[in-house]
């Protein structure tokens, strides 16, 4: 009943909620894909690792800038990389990427939130947020707009299981 913390302390409880080291998987560490920080550098153009060349790299395991490290970011980062690498198999010039997120809660029932957001690919080669777009449903939305929310959730749930299995 006791754990040892990676600092050296050393923790009694009943119960414990351990959560790993957060990181990219075993098989990006041990293959070099990822550097120090844990996590595989890309090229935000096409996904490339920046550690081993010929290697695509995305979702949570990727530093992708500001994109965060949800299922419907990885889809999206999915979509850019797999039309970079027909570019690049084709030896075309590889076009100019943009990306989205978007992910829902249904906290409660008929009352959902979400949050949104559009990237893009800025001069310095990192994906950046672009300003004033996305956002995020505000707590004191009317009644309507939550349960529109619950809608809309439903619908993103269905069209990105659509997307991804057929």
């Amino acid at each position: 009943m006791t754990a040892t913390t990676s600092f050296g302390d050393d923790v009694e409880a009943a119960v414990l909620n351990v959560i790993p080291h957060q990181r990219a998987g075993e098989i990006a560490q041990v293959s070099g894909l990822a550097d120090d920080s844990g996590w595989c550098p890309v090229d935000g153009k096409t996904f490339e690792s920046k550690q081993v060349p010929g290697v695509h790299v995305i979702g949570d395991a990727c530093i992708a800038g500001a994109m965060p490290k949800s299922g419907y970011a990885a889809n999206s980062q999915g979509k850019v990389c797999a039309a970079a690498v027909v570019a690049l198999l084709n030896e075309a010039e590889v076009g100019v990427p943009s990306y989205i997120n978007t992910c829902y809660s249904i906290p409660a029932p008929g009352w959902g939130i979400s949050i949104a957001g559009v990237y893009k690919l800025g001069a310095d080669g990192k994906i950046a947020s672009v300003p004033g777009s996305g956002g995020v449903t505000p707590m004191d939305a009317p009644e309507d707009a939550h349960k529109r929310e619950v809608e809309y959730a439903y619908s993103w749930y269905t069209n990105i299981v659509r997307d991804i299995f057929m």
